[in-house]
């Protein structure tokens, strides 16, 4: 049935295009967002791609328990999905007190919201990350974890967290979702990934070199033991991470407790290979350099997808070129972004 989903980090790359899959598919949504690295101009094209409204947009920091209360006393969700968070491996290995304080003080204000507002259903932003330098591949949810640097840690805490709740509340139900590394845009070209501040994530970086706003790509790494020495991950498209945040929300109902889900490929993708797509994709010659490794960075994280595809018959279904050539549109068509 509709419900109304509260979505916390809604205005960002992945909470954008998860907007848009709930009001395709009928729910009514409700945004809160810092807009500390996003831009409101993201819910315009949310409705723009949807042809529906977002219900109701506030502005708020997920530890400002009283602003927060008082959106859930407004609006009254059914559910929310948490993708509010600070989200780069490097600058959490510089920031480390900053990424705590955000991601799992701001996940326990919430959790505490929640509670006291009697919403029992939550789907939870996880992250591959935290499985830290495998020892095998492909990764399933009962592999061991090991973060290896404090966005990874604050991840696994907040799991930890979510896990210990339901045990003592048992009328609860989460989803979390480790889902690995989400690139390309909306088919559309109206949404894309557009941080604010310095650029963490390898697609921005490649769609802003191939138009020439940036010089070239700098490649953490070349002796890592993979075929070409450079790091190996799971590329998955944002809209098949968004799909599952919508298709989590429908399901969370089937169970109580607290259940854990790998959202990938099961492929793996080296940072030359991608590269090289791009180049195929865009018609475009990315420069690059080798410098050192990124300080947190492991060789390879795969996912292992079966679980979730056993429980929901759900798979991914866009491939590296659609993810390329997807992000490619978009960078055509907001040649100078589009926050404000």
């Amino acid at each position: 049935m509709p419900t109304t989903v509260l979505v916390t980090g809604g205005a960002g790359f992945i909470g954008s295009h998860t907007c848009v899959e709930l009001l395709r598919n009928g729910h009514s949504v409700v945004v809160v967002d810092d807009l500390s690295n996003s831009s409101p101009q993201a819910l315009a094209r949310v409705e723009q791609i949807s042809g529906k409204a977002v219900h109701a947009f506030h502005q708020v920091d997920i530890r400002d328990r009283s602003a927060l209360a008082d959106v859930f006393t407004r609006h009254r969700p059914d559910a929310v999905i948490h993708f509010a968070a600070r989200k780069a491996v490097g600058e959490s290995v510089a920031l480390p007190v900053e990424y705590y304080d955000t991601n799992v003080a701001g996940t326990l204000t919430l959790l505490s919201v929640m509670h006291e507002h009697h919403v029992r259903r939550l789907v939870f932003s996880s992250s591959c990350s935290v499985y830290g330098n495998a020892t095998k591949v492909p990764l399933g949810e009962l592999d061991p974890v090991g973060p290896t640097n404090p966005y990874a840690a604050s991840k696994l805490i907040c799991e930890q967290v979510l896990a210990d709740l339901c045990r003592r509340l048992p009328d609860w139900q989460v989803l979390a979702l480790r889902y690995f590394n989400p690139i390309g845009a909306h088919a559309s070209g109206l949404l894309n990934e557009e941080p604010r501040g310095a650029l963490n994530n390898i697609m921005p970086l490649l769609t802003r070199i191939a138009v020439g706003r940036l010089d070239r790509l700098d490649v953490y790494g070349d002796d890592y033991p993979t075929a070409d020495g450079t790091g190996v991950r799971d590329y998955i498209h944002v809209v098949d991470v968004a799909e599952a945040h919508r298709t989590a929300v429908e399901r969370i109902g089937e169970a109580n407790g607290m259940r854990t889900f790998n959202l990938g490929t099961g492929q793996g993708t080296s940072v030359l290979q991608l590269v090289r797509e791009f180049e195929r994709v865009s018609g475009r010659t990315i420069p690059y350099r080798v410098t050192g490794r990124r300080p947190g960075d492991v060789a390879v994280l795969v996912a292992d997808p079966t679980a979730v595809a056993r429980a929901w018959n759900w798979t991914t279904t866009r491939d590296l070129a659609a993810m390329c050539r997807d992000a490619w549109r978009a960078q055509q068509r907001n040649p100078a972004g589009y926050l404000a």
